[in-house]
């Protein structure tokens, strides 16, 4: 088994020297590259009240730009998501357009599989980790390592995030 303690030190550091809302984030999206690989990484906030999901985080801002608010819609994706509380995977282009209007601008980037991660505080999701990358890269065993190394990384990254934007 690989050992991504270095790479945990590192989100640490970069946790403990964020002075944006928006570093959380990318040390998070650092992380992620290190334990599994990503292409394109976002993070999506929920706001369940308001049935509506926000991009608060981008690794291509030009593309997947940070901004406004749009619903959430009650899909597969989001029974697997929001309800059960697991990840969802896809790993073709094909899987990623069953559930994904911007498929082709996915595959575009050079992207066929996804993993979307929830983010759960306090029995309640207030977000999830989007991580793609080209076909056929999330193996089980990439989605049990995001699992094992993400999860509370995750929280933290959202956490850490919020406590800035509060502060600024």
């Amino acid at each position: 088994m690989t050992d991504f303690t270095g790479a945990l030190a590192e989100f640490d550091r970069g946790l403990s020297q964020a002075t944006t809302a928006d570093a959380p984030f990318a040390a998070l999206q650092a992380l992620t590259d290190a334990v599994i690989g990503v292409k394109l990484f976002t993070f999506m906030t929920a706001d369940m009240e308001k049935n509506v999901a926000s991009r608060t985080y981008t690794s291509h801002p030009v593309d997947y730009p940070v901004s406004g608010t749009k619903p959430i819609h009650y899909d597969r994706w989001f029974e697997t998501v929001h309800k059960q509380r697991e990840a969802f995977v896809a790993n073709t282009l094909a899987d990623i357009a069953t559930v994904f209007a911007d498929y082709e601008l996915i595959g575009q980037l050079g992207c066929g599989s996804v993993i979307n991660l929830p983010v759960v505080i306090g029995d309640t999701l207030v977000g999830t980790v989007n991580i793609l990358h080209e076909e056929h890269h999330y193996t089980p065993e990439r989605v049990a390592l995001a699992w094992a190394w993400l999860s509370v990384p995750a929280k933290a990254a959202y956490l850490t995030s919020r406590y800035l934007a509060d502060k600024a």
